[in-house]
């Protein structure tokens, strides 16, 4: 290779390094502004806070006694179940806010500025893994305050949490590919809510998959939902590993894989 072409593919990789270092920093400084947004407006987090206080409540004393004889037996089932439907179903969010800042201009502003025009998009999907980490620590919190004790201890629990935020994090580039082709918030609310809905109620986090309909148990058994519920039962009750992280795992960077390329497509159409 002569060193005028070496010079030249040095110069064309030093552009690329400075390329994604910038794409990095836009997308941090995007992220900087979604935590300011929720800190102006706090009534946005009400979801992530309310939600899993209330839900651990309310199916704990319901069901607690019909399933499992007492509420302290049930504490180990229901823990992971609220964990998994609170986390999952705020991603929603993600998409909704998506739409409603390309509804009001928001996005036609950002390419003005001399930034990376993935920046806004990137940052979004940063920022609300922190939306996720609040519904997590406050489930267990919730839980431990009512009785449970994880016997899988503190650091298979904040795998549990970990495992829980980052397959969130995967599922919200769904809800991100719904908010940049859907029409208005509502309709990505809507549509997302018609997915969620049967995927977290018709899986296992909230009773036996025996006690259901044959009929049923086989999309039980197969729903995503119901692998990643167990994932995180294995971690915190028992502190092992099973086949269901990886397929947990797997699933989630499938979803990646697919969305997050469709996703960046469609956003860059539409901005």
């Amino acid at each position: 290779m002569s060193s005028t072409s070496l010079k030249r593919e040095t110069s064309q990789q030093l552009k690329n390094y400075a390329g994604f270092s910038q794409t990095v920093r836009n997308s941090l400084t995007m992220a900087y502004r979604g935590l300011l947004k929720i800190r102006r407006t706090p009534e946005q987090l009400f979801d992530v806070t309310l939600q899993p206080i209330l839900f651990t409540l309310m199916f704990t004393y319901i069901f607690g006694g019909a399933i499992s004889g007492n509420v302290h037996n049930y504490l180990p089932v229901i823990i992971p179940g609220i964990l998994v439907q609170t986390v999952i179903t705020t991603s929603i969010v993600t998409g909704v806010q998506l739409r409603e800042d390309m509804d009001k201009g928001v996005f036609d502003r950002f390419k003005s500025l001399p930034i990376a025009r993935i920046a806004p998009l990137a940052g979004a999907l940063l920022a609300d893994t922190i939306r996720y980490a609040i519904a997590t620590v406050l489930t267990f919190v919730m839980g431990y305050i009512m009785g449970y004790r994880p016997d899988g201890g503190l650091g298979n629990v904040a795998i549990a949490g970990i495992l829980v935020i980052a397959c969130s994090w995967a599922i919200s580039w769904i809800f991100a590919f719904f908010g940049v082709i859907a029409r208005t918030a509502s309709s990505v609310q809507g549509i997302s809510m018609l997915v969620l809905f049967p995927l977290t109620f018709l899986s296992n986090a909230f009773v036996p998959v025996k006690t259901m309909p044959h009929w049923l148990q086989w999309f039980v058994n197969i729903n995503p939902i119901s692998h990643l519920v167990s994932a995180v039962r294995e971690l915190a009750n028992h502190g092992t590993v099973g086949g269901d992280l990886a397929i947990s795992l797997i699933g989630a960077g499938f979803i990646v894989a697919v969305f997050a390329p469709l996703t960046v497509r469609a956003y860059m159409r539409r901005t």
